[in-house]
C-alpha cells in the first residue's frame, strides 16, 4: 500500500496569520483511500526549502501533495520549487494560459503578465484543470513518487482533490481498501487509568487503539483498514464492545458527540430541566451549555460567588428560573493548587463535590467544567 505526505506551503501558515484546514481535509480524503499517511509539515515561501521538502518527501514516499503557492504574485514559489526539485524547466502551457485569461476576463478584468506565471509548469506536469479559480495544479513524476500540487484557496483544493486527484489514485494504485476511524469519548476518569484498562488492545496492528487526552476527557480512537466499510464496522464493533465492557460508565459518546449534548439529552429524557451557576470559569460553563440550544436548558448565570454561598446561590436560582435542578461550579482563584467546590440539587437529591485541581492554570476552567459536566451527567443517568 502506497504511503503520502502532505506539505502545505506559505508564511501566512508559519506567522500562524492564516489557520491550515487544508491538512485535515486532506488527511481524512486519503484517510478514505486507504492510504497511509507519513508525515505532515509546513514550509514557508521558499523555493529552496520547498524543493528540498518535496525531494526529501520524495525519497520516502510513493504520494505527495503540496497546497499553497500557485498564485500569479511574486511570493508564489510552488511551480519553481516542484520543478528544482524534480531537476526540471518549467515551460510554458499556452491553452492554460488561454483558459487562465478567459476566467480572469469573467470578473471584467483584463490579465495582466504576472497571471502568466500560472501557465508554466514544471517540464513533463500533467496539468490540472481548475473549474473554480484562476490557479491549475498539476502532477510530475520525481523518481517513484508522483508529486501533486494543488491550489491553497481551501474550496478550490478540496474541489480539485475530489474531482481529479482521488480518481487518478484510485486508478493508479488500485485502491479499494479504507481506513475508518472511531472515536469514544470518555469522561471523569484519568488516561493513566484507561490506559491500564485498555493496554493489551493498544497493542494490536489491525484496528489501533490509541489515546489522547483533554482536560478532563479522554479520547479513545480505533481506526481500522479493511476491504469494505461492512467489514470495517465490523472490525470496529468488536473493538468498542471490549472498550465499553471495560469502561461501562466512563464512555459518554462516540465521533461528533459532546459532554454538555449527551447530558442535556439524559436529563430530557428523564423530563427534568437544568439551571447553572458558575463562578471563577470565564463563562465558560455556560457558554457550552448555552450554544446546544437544548430546551432542557433554563439558564444560567455567572457570578461571584464564595465556596460557603455556592449551595444558597444555586437553590436561588434554580428557584428564580423554574428549574427542576441545578448545577452550581466555583473554581477558586489559581495559587499553590486550585480547588473546585460543586453543588448538583436534582429531583431526587442534593449533593456537593469538592475537587482539587494541580494541573496548569489556564486548563483550571475546562477541566472543572469537563468534571462538573461529567458528574451531571453520570448522576441523571445512573440514578432513581
Amino acid at each position: 500500500m502506497p504511503s503520502a505526505e502532505i506539505i502545505t506551503i506559505g508564511t501566512e501558515l508559519l506567522l500562524g496569520e492564516t489557520t491550515d484546514t487544508n491538512t485535515r481535509f486532506i488527511a481524512r480524503t486519503l484517510r478514505g483511500l486507504g492510504l497511509n499517511l507519513y508525515r505532515t509539515q509546513t514550509v514557508g515561501d521558499n523555493v529552496e526549502r520547498i524543493a528540498a521538502a518535496v525531494r526529501e518527501a520524495a525519497a520516502r514516499v510513493e504520494i505527495v501533495i503540496t497546497t499553497g503557492g500557485l498564485g500569479p504574485t511574486v511570493d508564489d514559489p510552488t511551480r519553481q520549487a516542484v520543478a528544482n526539485g524534480a531537476g526540471v524547466p518549467l515551460e510554458f502551457h499556452q491553452e492554460l494560459w488561454e483558459q487562465t485569461a478567459k476566467r480572469i476576463s469573467r470578473y471584467g478584468r483584463v490579465p495582466g503578465e504576472n497571471q502568466k506565471r500560472q501557465a508554466y509548469l514544471p517540464q513533463g506536469a500533467i496539468a490540472i484543470e481548475n473549474p473554480v479559480g484562476t490557479a491549475p495544479a498539476f502532477m510530475v513524476a520525481l523518481g517513484r513518487a508522483i508529486v501533486i500540487s494543488l491550489p491553497g484557496v481551501p474550496r478550490e483544493m478540496e474541489t480539485l482533490l475530489i474531482q481529479s486527484v482521488v480518481p487518478y489514485l484510485q486508478e493508479r494504485y488500485d485502491l479499494h481498501e479504507i481506513i475508518k476511524v472511531r472515536t469514544l469519548h470518555s469522561s471523569g476518569i484519568g488516561e493513566g487509568t484507561i490506559d491500564e484498562q485498555v493496554a493489551d488492545l493498544e497493542t494490536l496492528s489491525n484496528p489501533t487503539v490509541g489515546l489522547t487526552a483533554h482536560s478532563g476527557i479522554v479520547d479513545i480512537r480505533i481506526t481500522v483498514k479493511a476491504g469494505t466499510e461492512i467489514e470495517a464496522d465490523r472490525m470496529i464493533a468488536e473493538i468498542e464492545q471490549k472498550v465499553r465492557s471495560r469502561l461501562p460508565e466512563a464512555i459518554y459518546g462516540i465521533d461528533d458527540d459532546t459532554l454538555e449534548g449527551v447530558t442535556l439529552r439524559a436529563l430530557a429524557e428523564r423530563g427534568w430541566t437544568i439551571a447553572c451557576l458558575e463562578s471563577g470559569l470565564e463563562g465558560k460553563l455556560l457558554q457550552r451549555i448555552s450554544r446546544e440550544g437544548h430546551s432542557a436548558y433554563r439558564g444560567g448565570r455567572s457570578l461571584q460567588v464564595a465556596p460557603q454561598a455556592l449551595r444558597d446561590a444555586a437553590e436561588g436560582l434554580r428557584r428564580e428560573l423554574d428549574a427542576s435542578s441545578v448545577l452550581g461550579v466555583v473554581l477558586s482563584p489559581a495559587g499553590e493548587g486550585q480547588v473546585v467546590d460543586l453543588v448538583l440539587q436534582t429531583p431526587l437529591d442534593q449533593e456537593i463535590r469538592h475537587l482539587s485541581y494541580g494541573g496548569h492554570p489556564a486548563n483550571a476552567p475546562r477541566w472543572a467544567v469537563n468534571m462538573a459536566l461529567d458528574w451531571l451527567r453520570r448522576q441523571v443517568q445512573t440514578k432513581g
